[in-house]
C-alpha cells in the first residue's frame, strides 16, 4: 500500500529540474557507512535473536507471492540461505519490564563478507504489510541490479508488531459489506459513516492493551532492539511507501544508530487521513491530465478524444452516466458506476494502454457480460488465501497504526462537504475515493511521532507524478527533517528498485553513499 491503504502544481513546475538525471552525483554521506565496522555482540541483559527453521513453502505458496515461475528455483536456493527467528520486545516500551511479544525477523548474509559493509533492514509498506521475505522479494530477486545489495550487505527482513509471524491479533475491520452502484447519495454516506464509526468502536475496545500500542513509533523502538539482537551497531534502512515514514521515524528517534537510508515513494511529515486524501486526489487528477494527453495521440485506437480536453470531458461524461444507470454483469462481481470509470482513470502509466481499452468499451457497451478488458481489470476475484501462505497484509494493524496516529477523524458533516467538493474539483477521478473516513469512532487516544531533522545520510525518493505518495510531500520531508532529494520522472508508486537503471543507483549509493539527481523511472508505454 499501499500508504494507508488508498493513497501538485509545485510537482509539475519542478519536472524540468530532474527530467534527465544529471551524470554528476551528490554526495549524500561525508563517509564510509558506520555499518562498516565489526559486528559487536548484544548489549548485556538485551534479548537476542532466536533463531529457527525457516517457513517450508510450496511452489503454490511461492506463486501467490508473484514469483514467476522461472524464479522459483532461485527462491528455494534462497530460502535455503535464509535465517529466520525472533526477538522479544516489550509490547508497551515504557513498561519493559511487562508484557513481551515477538518480532520475526529475517537475514539473508552478506556473501562478500570479506568486503561486508554492515547490515541493510528493508522497511515495509502499509502499514500492516509483511517484510518477513523481503530480503528476497524485494532485494535479491527482484533485478540483477538489486541482488548486488547483497553481496556487500546483509539483507535484513521483518514482521512489524501486529502482522504475519510476529505476535498480532485481529478484529473485524470491513464495516461495510457491498455498497449500492451509483451516485452516492446523503443518506447512503451516512449508513457509510456510522458503519464505519461502529466497526471502529468495536475493534478498538476489542483489545486496546495491543492496539494501543501499535504505532510507528513503537515498530521503530522495536527494530532498535532488532538490530541490537543481531549485533549491529548501526542500521542502514531501504523503506518503501509506510516504511518510508517508519524510516524518518527510526532516524529520528536513534540518529546515532542510523546509517545510510533510503526511501521510496516518501510519505508525508504528518499523519492526517483527510489531507493524506485530499492531496493524492488532486495529484490523481492531475496525472490523469497525463493520461488524456496519451490517449488523444491516439484517438484512432481508443475513439476518447483528439485533444487531451475531449478526453476528459469524454471520461467525466463516462463517470456521470455510469452513476446514474450503473451496470451489473453476470461474469463481475463488481457493478460498474461512476466510481470503476474512476478506478480507471486513476491507473498509472504502465496501465495506460488497458484504460483506454477498458474506457472505450465502456462508451458502447451492451449485453449481459463485461467487454474483455472491463472483465481483465475488474474482474480478477480476491480469492481465498493458498493454505501455508504467509500473511502479506493484516488490515487490523492497518487501520490501528493508521488511527492511533491519526488526528482529523472528521464528523459526517465535514467528511460529507470534503466528498462533493473532491468530486466536483476533480470530475475524472474524484468518484474513486468514496467518503474518504477511516478513523471516526476510534476510541483509542491520538499518539503521533515527532521528527527530527538529522544530519546522517537519508536520500528522499520522490515519484514527480504519482498519487499514492505525492512528490510534493517529498519536499515537505525534507524540509522537517533534511536529506537529499532524488527524483524518479514517472507515476508509479516504489517503482525505484523494479527499473534496472534506477536500482543500480541505489545499490550504488548504499555502497559509497553518492546518489545523482534522479532516474526515468518505469517507461511510459509506445
Amino acid at each position: 500500500m499501499t500508504y494507508r491503504t488508498s493513497l501538485t502544481a509545485l510537482a509539475l513546475a519542478l519536472a524540468g529540474l530532474v527530467a534527465h538525471p544529471s551524470s554528476a552525483g551528490a554526495t549524500a554521506d561525508a563517509g564510509p557507512s558506520a555499518s562498516a565496522t565489526a559486528n559487536p555482540g548484544p548489549s548485556s541483559g538485551v534479548s537476542s535473536v532466536q533463531w529457527k527453521s525457516c517457513p517450508a513453502y510450496s511452489d503454490e505458496v511461492i506463486r501467490s507471492l508473484r514469483v514467476t515461475e522461472e524464479q522459483i528455483p532461485a527462491f528455494r536456493t534462497l530460502m535455503k540461505r535464509l535465517e529466520c527467528g525472533t526477538v522479544s520486545v516489550p509490547l508497551n516500551h515504557r513498561d519493559p519490564g511487562g508484557r513481551k511479544i515477538d518480532i520475526a525477523v529475517t537475514r539473508l548474509a552478506a556473501t562478500d563478507e570479506a568486503h561486508r559493509l554492515g547490515a541493510t533492514a528493508v522497511l515495509p509498506g502499509g502499514p500492516g504489510n509483511s517484510g518477513y521475505l523481503d530480503p528476497i522479494l524485494r532485494a535479491v530477486l527482484k533485478n540483477e541490479e538489486m541482488a548486488k545489495l547483497n553481496e556487500r550487505y546483509d539483507i535484513i527482513g521483518f514482521d512489524p508488531r501486529g502482522v504475519g509471524y510476529s505476535t498480532k491479533v485481529a478484529c473485524p475491520v470491513s464495516p461495510v459489506g457491498p455498497q449500492e452502484p451509483g451516485t452516492l447519495t446523503k443518506e447512503a454516506a451516512r449508513k457509510i459513516y456510522d458503519a464505519q464509526v461502529a466497526a471502529n468502536q468495536k475493534c478498538g475496545h476489542s483489545d486496546p492493551a495491543f492496539l494501543g500500542q501499535l504505532t510507528t513509533g513503537n515498530v521503530a523502538k522495536d527494530l532498535d532492539l532488532v538490530r541490537t539482537a543481531l549485533g549491529e551497531r548501526t542500521l542502514n534502512l531501504l523503506g518503501f511507501s509506510w516504511g518510508t515514514y517508519l524510516g524518518m521515524v527510526y532516524r529520528s528517534q536513534f540518529p546515532e544508530h542510523t546509517g545510510r537510508a533510503f526511501l521510496d515513494s516518501v510519505a508525508p511529515p504528518w499523519t492526517r487521513f483527510d489531507e493524506h486524501v485530499k492531496d493524492s486526489a488532486e495529484a490523481a487528477e492531475r496525472d490523469f491530465g497525463r493520461m488524456a494527453a496519451w490517449l488523444a495521440r491516439r484517438d484512432e485506437n481508443y475513439g476518447l478524444g483528439a485533444t487531451a480536453r475531449q478526453v476528459r470531458e469524454e471520461v467525466a461524461k463516462l463517470v456521470r452516466a455510469y452513476d446514474k444507470s450503473p451496470k451489473t454483469y453476470t461474469d463481475l462481481q463488481r457493478p460498474i458506476d461512476g466510481s470503476a470509470v474512476a478506478d480507471l482513470a486513476k491507473l498509472n502509466s504502465t496501465e495506460w494502454a488497458r484504460a483506454g481499452k477498458a474506457l472505450a468499451e465502456l462508451r458502447t457497451a451492451t449485453g449481459t457480460t463485461a467487454p474483455p478488458t472491463v472483465k481483465e481489470v475488474f474482474g480478477a476475484p480476491m480469492g481465498t488465501p493458498v493454505p501455508g501462505a504467509p500473511e502479506t497484509l493484516n488490515m487490523t494493524m492497518n487501520l490501528a497504526v493508521g488511527c492511533n496516529e491519526d488526528s482529523s477523524r472528521a464528523g459526517f458533516d465535514t467528511a460529507w462537504r470534503a466528498y462533493q467538493q473532491l468530486v466536483k474539483r476533480h470530475p475524472a477521478t474524484g468518484r474513486s475515493w468514496g467518503l474518504g473516513v477511516m478513523c471516526p469512532g476510534w476510541p483509542l487516544p491520538v499518539q503521533q511521532a515527532t521528527l527530527k531533522r538529522g544530519s546522517g545520510s537519508l536520500v528522499l525518493a520522490g515519484h514527480l507524478y504519482e498519487f499514492m505518495s505525492v512528490y510534493d510531500w517529498t519536499l515537505q520531508t525534507r524540509r522537517a527533517i533534511g536529506g537529499t532529494v532524488y527524483t524518479v520522472a514517472d507515476d508509479v508508486h516504489v517503482s525505484t528498485t523494479r527499473v534496472p537503471e534506477c536500482a543500480a543507483d541505489v545499490v550504488r549509493y548504499f555502497e559509497t553513499g553518492r546518489i545523482g539527481r534522479g532516474c526515468e523511472g518505469s517507461a511510459i508505454p509506445s
